[in-house]
């Protein structure tokens, strides 16, 4: 087993990164989005491992889907009590939320 109290455990060396201060300010941002660490943001980049989403757009993600399987559930209902005008708004507010999530699928 590695000694980890003198700083030597799983990662052994040390790479030094220049960057700007936009650079650096776009690095910190992005690893908070991926609520990960910037060494271990970089990591994933360079080394692929689990692809980096943010925990917000998944979560963003998943109530859009439900919110959307909602919607398309009560397309039965207003058809049924005869709600015709009602279909239109209906059906742009789905094809919103399918673009919303396909947009949030890319990023």
């Amino acid at each position: 087993m590695e000694d980890e109290s003198n700083g030597r455990g799983r990662f052994e060396a040390r790479r030094t990164l220049r960057l700007s201060a936009e650079e650096n300010e776009r690095l910190a941002r992005q690893a908070d989005a991926a609520s990960i660490s910037v060494s271990e943001y970089i990591r994933r980049l360079c080394f692929g491992g689990r692809p980096i989403t943010s925990r917000t757009d998944n979560q963003t993600i998943r109530e859009l889907r439900r919110l959307g399987g909602l919607l398309k559930h009560n397309f039965e209902t207003v058809r049924e009590t005869g709600g015709q005008q009602a279909l239109p708004k209906m059906e742009a507010a789905l094809e919103a939320v399918q673009q919303a999530i396909e947009r949030l699928s890319r990023e």
